[in-house]
This record gives structure tokens, C-alpha cells and sequence, in this order.
């Protein structure tokens, strides 16, 4: 029989991929929704109208195709502002909480607009979606692609680095304003930036009120797909993908990378009495995994609920959204928040290889990115050293816990200062990575500052409105006799040289060390290690501390500058002790007498003999081999040289003990090493040799 086609007829064209999709006649709206019995999309002329000027009903036959969908609409343009709504089913029973007049949150909406407005019958009205042209001239930028071992990441928060006046940038608090302190970060020698989620989260309550406790961090996303709106100069529908794309063009120009603090381990629709927003009111029991009690939520993530990752649907979305970030934006990595929920299965099991780290690893658009883990979630999930696989990094909580209680002198911590120092090969070697797996790090956003671990022996997190009862109470910190800040000078000097004995070890540690913005220059949070809705001067940072301490900014500095000049602190491979066809070990480690360490004691005081790599095309070794004398003992010891190297010319690169701009020489050309050298209590001591000639 012949086929006839009516050309007033419109055939279905469903989209490649979700969304709104921007074509030349107008825009192409498709979503998913299993069980929805009836598709609507609101159409807005403005950002704070509060009803749309016109709802387009999808056809249920005509507009659909499987579970997905879609319709075009014509004359629609670039900004255009949209929400869906979807009928179905509220059946708790089967985990569906469909409501015809809730106004959704397109899950892979480009941009948003707008806040929260007051509620209509108990029903929210959230932000409204942007139409988004992808359309943006790179000028021929690319990824950077850096190599990971060569890393040094900066992790900082977009509106807190510029938010206070003591930045004195044109653009406090957005992403302008952080392009303006790009020099800073260049003088620093950052090679990488670690952005704090910007992925959209609400900024005030969902009835539209103002909460006096604000989501400042930005760990509850709304819209895995769109930049947030509140860290943009630019106010219009849109502006912010535009400026968001400028700073990172900007970054790349400057030898910087871009990696994203991404939350794929929740959304901020919380429990079974948070709001239907935008998951929830499409195809809950798809997104978020369940608890047997299907009106109910499992809570992986301590905060209400849990996305079901390795769910086929969902696993596409996070696929489609890193894609996304990498194509279009042109970010060089990400951190994944939690990442050990994206383990789990739908019924919450940990699984032995789950299907969504193993596509992220395997996929060809994300070959060149940095992938990062948060290598644990908030139900006891720890997966240290067990997490994907050579493709992934991972957050080395185990070096941050190690090496706080070195140095504030607990007990039996000299062995774990060296493994970690050495790259953590306990972690890493057997599964076949290399020290780069490892990201070192002593603070984060997550906990005290680095001034504030050596100045609080509590948690001051009242201001918080819990009672002080959120935050973690195991920080391994001290306070040397004060809580808090301090006129006694002695104090103040122990604190001073305790901080640059954490930055000195993160810095030379083997793997990849990770600073928090402002720890350069001492900057404090008043005890609070749980700052997550201070978006005050608790959080942001003061500029006029950079020039307050202007010696702890210098000694950082110089030693990221150093770090990056010598290919014996960024190894490919763990050291093995062995050694070489020269006869040369790559690392020795030896105790106060300069005699070879036995591993069985419990002596604190420890010193490290490192070799650098040798060229095999030269005859000198492109760095310097290191000697590391570490005291975290209340006492001063006198530390032998140990035979082996008292031949050679070794000057001192640093002493934390010494006064400051006085306590390390950038040139080397610190005082000559005899054969002792007297380590004060709680200092450190790294000396620098000639260039080693090749057999």
C-alpha cells in the first residue's frame, strides 16, 4: 500500500539530547518522564513574572516517543524563559510524586533566572530556565591538558576570593571578579584552580523568603547544567554562561586550569518532606534511589537524599552533563563531591565496579580531563585507594589525618609522615597508579583553615545555628596554650612555624598537593569548620592578611616555585628504596644519628634523603638531590649527617625555625651543611645539593 504524507503535517524530531535545544525556527523542548500522563511547557516574557503568558500542552500521542517528550516551538529565541509541568500519578506506593501545577526545573536546563518567588497554593515557583545559545568565540582556546603530576590546585570559592573590599577588584564576588585576580594566582604558581560548586543552587528559600543561615558552599544543586547565576556581573537571562566562558578563556590564557566541584550525589529537592522541584515531579523513582518504603529517601549523602547514579537514565544524564562542561566550556577536570554514592547501586549497595566510573573513565570526550574523587560519602562508605582506576585521583584523607598528627607530635606518626611524604605508594602502587593518584591535602573547604588548625583546639560553629553540633570533631588541631588569637608572642612564633611546617611538608610530598585559598597568607575563620552558610567575613577572604603576613606568603610562593623546578619532588613512579645501576637509592631515610631508620621504633625525628632523576641525554641531572630534617618534638635535636653525603656541598634551602624572611633562600644559597645541624622543636630543616654529576 502506498504511503501518503500531508506536508501540513509536522513529523516528530526529537532532539539528541534533553532539554531546551535552540534551532533556527525556535526551540526544541524534550524531557524525560516515564510515567507522566500529560507534558506542559510555561513560557515567561519576564524574569519576575509570576505566571506565564502562555502553557503549550505536549500531545501524548503525537509528541511522544518511548519516554521521552518533545516538541518544537516555533519563533521561540535565545533567553526565552520556560518551566514544565507534568501530570501523573502521586502514588507514594510506587515512588511518584507527580503535581500538575508544580512549575519544574528542566534537569538539563542551560542557564537559570531569578529566584524562588512566594508560593501559590503551597505550590513553589523556583527559578526559571533560560533558552541558551551554545554559540561563543574561543579565539582557538583549548584545553590545557596538563600533566597531573606537575599539578598544583588551588581550591577556592568564586564569591568568597573577591566578595570582601580588601580584594579591590572592579567586580567583587563574581566570575569578573575572580578573572582579576588571576595575576595573583600566576605570582603564586598555581597551576590549577578548583572552583567550589558553580553549578546553579538556590540562594533563598524555597517560599522565597530570606534565610538568616544562607547555602553559601553551594553543595545542593538544582541544575546540573547551568553556571550560577549568583556568582555573574552580568544580570540578564544567559549573562552568566557568557562570563563564565570569558573567565575561563581568561584562565587558559594564563597557564591556569579549571577544575569543577561537581555534585552529582544529591540534589537540593531533599527528603520525603522537601519540595517537588524538578527530579522528583518527573520520574522520582529514576533519579533517586529508594529506601524499601519507596515514599521514602536513602540518605548516602547526609543531605535528605541520594541520586541513583548506575541507574541507566541517570548515569546518561551525569555522562551528558560532564560532556557538556567539557565541550562547551572548556574545563580542564572535576572533583566529584561524595563520589562514593555514584558507587552504589539502586538499592544503595556498594558495588565492585560500578557502571558510571567506568563510562566517566572510558569516555573519549573526557580522555584529557582530570577526574577526582572525593573518595567517600556520609554513610560510611571509604574507598581510599579502591576508587576507579588509573584514570582517577582521589582526595588523600588519609595524608591530611596523617600529617596533622605528625606535627601536633602524636605518637607512632614518623612512619606515616614518610609513606605519605613519599606518595602514599600503601594507597596507590598495587592497584597500578602513580604518586599523582594521590591529591595531598591538609585543609579544604571542608574544616579549619590552616591558621585556625594551629589556633583552635574546638570547633567554634555556633553561629551556625546548630548548637555546634555540625562540623567534625576529629581535626587533629592545637592551640598551643590559647584558643583563638593570641598576643603572646611565643605562641604566635609556634603557631608561624607550625604552619610552615604543614605547608612545607604538603608542597614537597610526593603526589599533588592541593592549597585552600587564603592558607597562603594565614586566613581564618574564627574556629568555624563548617562555614557552609557564612557568606560574611567569616568565609571571605581578608586581602589586607596577604600583606599582614606578607613573609607566609613569600615562603609559600618560593616554595611553589621550587616545588616546580625539581622533577625529584614530582616522580611518575613510587620510590622504591633500591638501587639503581649507578648504585644510587632514590630515597634513603635516616634518624637523628644519621644511621639508617629502624621502621620498629618510635622516634618522631626523621630525615629523608631524596635523589633526583638523572637525564639519560645529560650528564647532569636536571634538579637537585634534597635533604629533609623533620622535628615535630617539643625539643631540639642535633641531626648527623648521615656518611654517604658528607662529601658533597649541600646549602640550606629553608628552616621553619629561622625569622621569617630569613627562613628560606629561594637560590639556595643558604648557609653551607657540616656535619650536624641542630633542628629547633617543631621546625624543619631542608637543604639543597650541588648538581649531581652522572657516572
Amino acid at each position: 500500500m502506498a504511503m501518503h504524507f500531508n506536508p501540513t503535517e509536522q513529523p516528530l524530531k526529537p532532539s539528541l539530547s534533553y532539554g531546551a535545544s535552540l534551532q533556527r525556527e525556535g526551540v526544541q523542548f524534550d524531557v524525560f518522564s516515564r510515567d507522566a500522563t500529560g507534558m506542559r511547557v510555561l513560557l515567561y516574557h519576564e524574569i519576575d513574572d509570576l505566571e506565564p503568558f502562555k502553557t503549550l500542552d505536549f500531545d501524548p500521542v503525537s509528541d511522544r516517543i518511548g519516554d521521552v517528550w518533545s516538541r518544537f516551538v516555533p519563533d521561540l529565541k535565545s533567553g526565552q524563559l520556560y518551566h514544565f509541568q507534568a501530570s501523573g500519578p502521586k502514588d507514594l506506593s510506587r515512588g511518584l510524586r507527580f503535581d500538575a501545577n508544580q512549575r519544574l526545573i528542566d534537569p538539563y536546563a542551560k542557564a537559570l533566572a531569578g529566584q524562588f518567588q512566594p508560593m501559590l497554593d503551597g505550590i513553589c515557583r523556583p527559578p526559571k530556565c533560560v533558552v541558551v545559545d551554545d554559540q561563543f568565540d574561543w579565539e582557538g582556546d583549548r584545553h590545557l591538558k596538563q600533566d597531573m603530576a606537575k599539578s598544583v590546585i588551588y581550591e577556592l570559592h568564586v564569591r568568597g576570593f573577591t566578595q570582601d573590599p580588601s580584594s579591590q577588584v572592579k567586580h567583587p564576588g563574581t566570575y569578573l571578579g575572580l578573572t582579576e585576580k588571576i595575576p595573583y594566582l600566576q605570582s603564586l604558581g598555581v597551576t590549577a584552580v578548583e572552583l567550589m560548586p558553580i553549578h546553579e543552587f538556590p540562594t533563598n528559600a524555597f517560599d522565597g523568603s530570606q534565610s538568616e543561615h544562607a547555602n553559601y558552599w553551594g553543595y545542593d544543586p538544582i541544575a546540573f547544567f547551568a553556571p550560577h547565576r549568583g556568582y555573574s556581573h552580568d544580570q540578564q537571562p544567559g549573562g552568566q554562561v557568557q562570563e563564565f566562558k570569558e573567565m575561563i578563556k581568561s584562565f587558559h590564557t594564563a597557564g591556569i586550569e579549571v577544575i569543577l566541584d561537581v555534585v552529582f550525589n544529591h540534589t537540593c529537592e531533599g527528603n520525603h518532606l522537601g519540595p517537588v522541584l524538578s527530579l522528583k515531579g518527573l520520574a522520582n523513582p529514576v533519579y533517586y534511589i529508594l529506601e524499601s518504603d519507596p515514599s521514602r529517601y536513602r540518605n548516602y549523602s547526609g543531605c535528605g537524599n541520594s541520586v541513583s547514579g548506575n541507574h541507566p537514565i541517570c548515569s546518561e544524564m551525569i555522562l551528558q552533563c560532564l560532556r557538556y562542561w567539557v565541550q562547551h566550556y572548556h574545563v580542564d577536570g572535576f572533583r566529584f563531591d561524595l563520589a562514593s554514592v555514584l558507587s552504589r547501586d539502586q538499592n544503595g549497595n556498594l558495588l565492585p565496579q560500578p557502571p558510571l566510573i567506568e563510562s566517566i573513565s572510558e569516555d573519549p570526550l573526557l580522555a584529557d580531563t582530570k577526574l577526582i574523587a572525593e573518595a567517600w560519602d556520609a554513610a560510611g562508605a571509604y574507598q581510599i585507594g579502591e576508587f576507579g582506576n588509573e584514570r582517577w585521583s582521589e582526595w588523600n584523607g588519609k595524608y591530611r589525618d596523617d600529617i596533622r598528627r605528625y606535627w601536633r607530635g602524636d605518637a607512632g606518626m614518623r612512619n606515616a609522615l614518610a609513606t605519605r611524604l613519599a606518595g602514599s605508594a600503601d594507597l596507590y602502587q598495587s592497584q597500578g597508579r602513580s604518586p599523582s593518584a594521590s591529591i595531598n591535602f591538609i585543609t579544604s573547604h571542608d574544616g579549619f583553615t590552616l591558621n585556625d588548625l594551629v589556633s583552635y583546639q574546638n570547633k567554634h560553629n555556633l553561629a551556625n545555628g546548630e548548637n555546634n553540633n555540625d562540623g567534625d570533631n576529629n581535626n587533629f588541631s592545637q592551640n598551643f596554650g590559647t584558643e583563638g588569637p593570641t598576643k603572646d608572642p611565643a605562641i604566635e612564633q609556634l603557631r608561624i612555624r607550625q604552619i610552615k611546617n604543614l605547608m612545607t611538608t604538603l608542597v614537597l610530598s610526593q603526589g599533588v598537593p592541593m592549597l585552600v585559598a587564603g592558607d597562603e597568607f594565614r586566613r581564618t575563620q574564627k574556629g568555624n569548620n563548617n562555614a557552609y552558610c557564612q557568606d560574611n567575613d567569616v568565609s571571605w577572604l581578608d586581602w589586607s592578611l596577604a600583606k599582614r603576613n606578607e613573609a607566609m606568603l613569600r615562603f609559600t610562593r618560593i616554595l611553589i616555585h621550587f616545588r616546580q623546578n625539581q622533577p625529584s619532588l614530582r616522580q611518575s613512579e613510587f620510590l622504591t628504596g633500591q638501587a639503581s645501576e649507578a648504585g644510587i637509592k632514590d630515597v634513603r631515610w635516616f634518624n637523628v644519628f644519621g644511621l639508617d631508620v629502624q621502621w620498629e621504633s618510635d622516634e618522631l625525628p626523621i630525615s629523608c634523603l631524596l635523589r633526583t632523576p638523572t637525564d639519560h641525554d645529560e650528564t647532569i641531572s636536571s634538579g637537585n638531590d634534597l635533604l629533609f630534617l623533620f622535628n615535630s618534638t617539643s625539643d631540639a635535636h642535633r641531626f648527623a649527617i648521615p656518611e654517604i653525603i658528607q662529601s658533597e656541598l649541600w646549602n640550606l634551602f629553608l628552616d621553619t625555625s629561622l625569622p621569617e624572611f630569613h627562613e628560606i633562600f629561594p637560590d639556595g644559597s643558604g648557609p653551607p651543611l657540616g656535619n650536624h645541624y641542630l633542628v629547633s622543636s617543631k621546625s624543619t630543616a631542608v637543604f639543597l645539593a650541588q648538581r649531581r654529576l652522572t657516572s
